[in-house]
């Protein structure tokens, strides 16, 4: 197959588009005929979420795409300096919905930078393995609804199926399911009740319920002839504009950049060393193409899912034993329920963090810090003046920065791929929130 995946070694020429429309301003534009405008959301069905786009279409030809923001006014970012360094995890997990629980491990990763603490080897798997099944929560929905927007209903029936055993399994540890916000600084919400039963949900899940769906929805797609036609060769973006473009995750990939930040910028158990007996980190690989269109980032999302599969695979077995939270250093994690009930440090030190917001002592200072999510650089920008909340909390979301390549990739496009090139952006409103 010319589109085939390989972990950063794929070589495939990219086909220019050839329907591309005259230069603005020149004859050949002139004898075109007249353009009308069209908006393109933000209740069309196809756009999946509130985002607007205004059309000029020639025929049925975009000829400019102007993208617009800002239809859900949530003030994310400014809660960020109302709430202290727990409870802003509430809204975070809000700005990505589709795979709230990576939003919840890159802001306590960032908050946790920014004090210069680091967490427990247990609290690392703990957050590798949730961080690796919300990267699957996403990749499912979005090569679900890639076909969905063409008109196939299947393939995201078989995504969306699975997607709810993840979801058992963040209610099971959590107790909630949509919006798990399970982290906190220093560690997480609360021990998972029992290991075991964690151990087997999860196992079942990767090992006996995901491959088999994975299986079905690349052999309905990739061979597709009618989904092939509708993606090869739609919406490419080249290599240097998607650096250009400051482009990351599936979309930088799939155009031939070779960046993801578990390999670059290594952290928890995606680093060297991540626990006190030296064990080294989890071993994957990152798939890479080069032709920039539709359909390479369908297939780039589509082996993400196996090789997150192959990262937890590692993990769920190497679980060590031991506190998930920091309680001792700087008394800035959350205390145990034995400890708060039955010691005065453990109840005044709750008392502390929970009601008085005086348990945490960071440092006045600023800091960035990005994971690798499903969609790209998931970073936040966090000022400090030493208080128990930000002074400033800035997030720099995927979505916001991919929306604004979208008029480069539609412009020259028949109207009917636009429902495709936006479907494979992946774009969630909620970080367009601004």
């Amino acid at each position: 197959m010319p589109y085939e995946i390989k972990p950063f070694d794929v070589d495939v020429e990219t086909t220019p588009y050839v329907g591309a429309p005259p230069a603005p301003g020149s004859p050949e534009e002139a004898a075109r005929g007249d353009r009308w405008t069209l908006n393109f959301g933000p209740q069309h069905p196809a756009t999946h979420t509130t985002l607007r786009i205004v059309m000029e279409l020639d025929g049925e030809r975009i000829v400019r795409a102007v993208p617009h923001i800002g239809y859900l006014h949530s003030g994310f970012e400014k809660l960020g300096e109302h709430l202290d360094y727990n409870q802003y995890v509430t809204v975070v997990s809000r700005m990505d919905y589709v795979s709230p629980i990576s939003n919840d491990v890159g802001w306590h990763q960032a908050v946790e930078n920014l004090f210069g603490i680091d967490i427990t080897p247990r609290c690392k798997v703990i957050r590798t393995i949730l961080a690796e099944l919300g990267r699957i929560q996403n990749h499912l929905l979005c090569v679900g609804a890639a076909a969905l927007d063409l008109g196939a209903f299947t393939a995201f029936i078989y995504g969306f199926n699975e997607r709810e055993r993840i979801y058992d399994i963040m209610e099971y540890i959590s107790g909630q399911r949509f919006h798990p916000d399970y982290t906190r600084v220093g560690g997480i919400m609360r021990e998972i009740p029992d290991d075991e039963v964690f151990k087997r949900m999860v196992k079942k899940f990767i090992n006996e319920q995901l491959p088999p769906a994975v299986a079905d929805v690349d052999r309905l797609l990739s061979r597709n002839r009618i989904f092939r036609d509708r993606t090869e060769g739609i919406g490419t973006i080249s290599r240097e504009d998607a650096i250009a473009w400051s482009l990351s995750g599936p979309l930088a990939r799939a155009s031939g950049v070779r960046r993801d930040l578990r390999k670059d910028e290594p952290y928890l158990c995606y680093a060297d060393n991540w626990d006190e007996k030296g064990a080294q980190a989890v071993q994957f690989k990152v798939p890479l193409a080069t032709t920039g269109d539709v359909y390479a980032r369908f297939q780039v999302r589509l082996e993400e899912i196996n090789q997150s599969i192959a990262i937890i695979q590692q993990l769920i077995d190497r679980l060590p034993p031991g506190p998930t939270n920091l309680v001792d250093e700087g008394k800035v994690g959350l205390p145990g329920k034995d400890s708060v009930y039955g010691s005065i440090e453990g109840l005044i030190q709750h008392f502390e963090l929970v009601m008085w917001n005086r348990g945490w002592k960071p440092p006045v200072a600023e800091s960035y810090t990005a994971t690798e999510t499903a969609n790209g650089e998931l970073g936040f920008h966090i000022v400090s003046d030493g208080g128990p909340r930000a002074w400033r909390a800035k997030c720099r979301p995927p979505s916001f920065i991919h929306f604004s390549v979208l008029s480069k990739m539609l412009e020259g496009h028949l109207l009917s791929d636009a429902v495709a090139v936006i479907g494979s952006l992946n774009i969630i409103a909620a970080e367009l929130d601004r």
